[in-house]
């Protein structure tokens, strides 16, 4: 029976807050059914109130949750408010072994008094106080600082609908939408239209408006923000913009990896989405490394992913006719190649981690906006001839989404005019580990004696792909390349059985003589062969003479 509304309020003594909140309530569909509800700051503790001995107790941990929201009930007639918690707990899967994040709904009737109001206040504190204490107990690695995203969010999420098997924006709808909505991030969705829409568009936006820029797509788009961010002239400030990954393409190579960082069981498919998702809502920022690269033609790139020149970078490209059948492209694409094995001529040099210092993160340089020189220009000091003893890396440069499905708390977006920026002068960055392209490299560095290669994979990422488990000791942040090369004289039985041992990341266990991993800070790589691709982050860039170097922490990512 309701208490009448000039009657003391029961939520005073009951629901105090002492040490523990503390309170009793209704079930939603059933007021017959009472529950008491005790929150920590770490757990939400909720019993069945029963005579019958044996009363269930429910414990969900706060690391778990998402949001919590208050309301009023459907109708006037109903005097109770309203609160639900929102949680992604590790469940078990329902048709394989494991665990895996699901969704689970907490839902209570608050009717204290007649008066709806007072009961409304009470649901809101609950609600309030729920929330500050999920954010509290984000998910945190020992030893790794992190940020956190700025409350209430203003996120851009920028869409590839072509990505995959064209289903990114399905999926976003199906899976993500509600997730934000539930924990309070509001939004505005972009569509992109075309190849480098995104580059142009951050390149040109005004950040101010946005705390964290998240792409729902494959890794590709990634690349083009990333690209578009360091082309302003405020690349400085722009790049340390909070970047977030949804999986939406075929590879999803930094989703699984930022999976995989945070210490979590494997996730694939719609799980990992699910898994990003979560990451999104609790908004903890970390640190990403990027990787500068260079081109024979004097472009400049930033890469967060990888490069790739041989059979890797001929199974992401070759592959991408079977795009249609989802992330099992890349194993119809590694079964062809194997049929036509190629070797490729070229050669490889590289700076070991032990012989160099981490680059600062202050090596800029003031230079003016129309100056295009990015590569020659910088200086060269590691430049003694080469040793004798090492071969000569010399004469390099010769050789329409319906707006009803989306939340009020969002908008859509198709087309964005962005304002521009500009400044008399504006700052490089130094990368003061390369020499210019047509210069030796230093002494200190590595040259590779073989010249046929069947591939070569600089990666700075844990994963090549959701199933592909290439460094298993990789961080987002440490501040390194990763350097596998597989020579000629691999049989294809081999080849295939290293491929198929990185799905659990036990390939260099295999002990195969002809695969060589390092773990370096800088990189040269000159194609003898005059057939081939390179790619860069799976995009193909110019073929010819390509270097890199990494500078640790360049950017902020979105993690666990």
């Amino acid at each position: 029976m309701e208490k009448d509304a000039s009657a003391p309020d029961p939520s005073r003594h009951r629901n105090g807050f002492s040490g523990v909140l503390y309170g009793e309530f209704t079930d939603t569909l059933n007021d017959g059914v009472r529950y008491s509800v005790s929150l920590t700051e770490s757990a939400l503790t909720i019993q069945r109130i029963s005579s019958s001995p044996g009363r269930t107790k429910v414990v969900f941990n706060l690391s778990d949750c998402v949001g919590c929201r208050a309301y009023r009930g459907p109708d006037n007639v109903d005097i109770g408010a309203y609160f639900t918690a929102y949680f992604y707990p590790f469940k078990r899967r329902w048709m394989s072994a494991g665990v895996a994040r699901q969704r689970v709904e907490q839902c209570f009737r608050v009717a204290l008094v007649q008066d709806p109001l007072v009961n409304l206040r009470e649901a809101e504190r609950w609600a309030h106080a729920i929330r500050d204490a999920s954010v509290l107990q984000a998910p945190r690695r020992d030893g790794v600082v992190y940020t956190e995203l700025r409350r209430p969010c203003r996120t851009m999420i920028l869409v590839n609908p072509h990505s995959g098997r064209g289903q990114a924006l399905q999926l976003f709808t199906g899976h993500i939408q509600a997730m934000l909505t539930e924990a309070s991030v509001s939004y505005t969705l972009v569509i992109t239209e075309h190849q480098n829409h995104a580059r142009e568009l951050v390149r040109n936006a005004d950040l101010s408006q946005w705390d964290a820029l998240v792409i729902m797509s494959g890794d590709g788009l990634l690349f083009e923000v990333i690209n578009g961010l360091m082309e302003r002239e405020d690349w400085q400030q722009a790049i340390q913009t909070p970047l977030g990954i949804l999986p939406g393409g075929s590879g999803n190579a930094l989703a699984a990896s930022i999976h995989n960082y945070s210490q979590l069981p494997p996730a694939w498919n719609e799980e990992l989405l699910l898994s990003c998702g979560f990451m999104l809502c609790k908004g903890l920022v970390g640190s990403l490394d990027l990787v500068s690269v260079h081109l024979a033609s004097r472009q400049r790139l930033f890469s967060f992913l990888s490069l790739a020149w041989g059979f890797v970078a001929d199974v992401d490209i070759e592959s991408e006719k079977y795009r249609h059948v989802g992330a099992i492209r890349f194993l119809m694409g590694t079964l062809v190649r194997l049929a036509s094995l190629r070797v490729y001529q070229g050669r490889l040099a590289y700076l070991p981690a032990k012989e160099a210092p981490k680059p600062s993160k202050k090596n800029v340089k003031a230079t003016h906006p129309t100056s295009t020189s990015r590569c020659s220009s910088f200086p060269c000091h590691l430049i003694p001839n080469v040793s004798p003893k090492k071969s000569s890396l010399t004469n390099c440069i010769g050789m329409n989404i319906n707006q009803n499905s989306i939340t009020n708390s969002s908008n859509v977006i198709t087309n964005m005019s962005p304002q521009t920026q500009s400044n008399n002068m504006t700052t490089s960055l130094v990368d003061s580990l390369l020499p210019s392209l047509d210069q030796q490299v230093p002494e200190n560095w590595t040259v590779v004696n073989e010249e046929d290669f069947v591939l070569v994979l600089a990666i700075y990422q844990s994963h090549l792909a959701e199933d592909l488990w290439t460094v298993p000791g990789a961080m987002a942040d440490d501040g390194l390349i990763h350097l596998f090369y597989v020579t000629a004289g691999i049989s294809r039985p081999a080849l295939l059985r290293l491929f198929l041992a990185m799905e659990k990341g036990s390939h260099l266990a295999c002990s195969c003589p002809h695969l060589v991993y390092e773990k370096v800070r800088a990189l040269r790589l000159e194609p003898i062969s005059q057939q081939g691709m390179i790619t860069v982050d799976g995009e193909v860039v110019e073929y010819g003479p390509i270097q890199a170097q990494v500078h640790p922490g360049m950017a902020k990512l979105i993690c666990g």
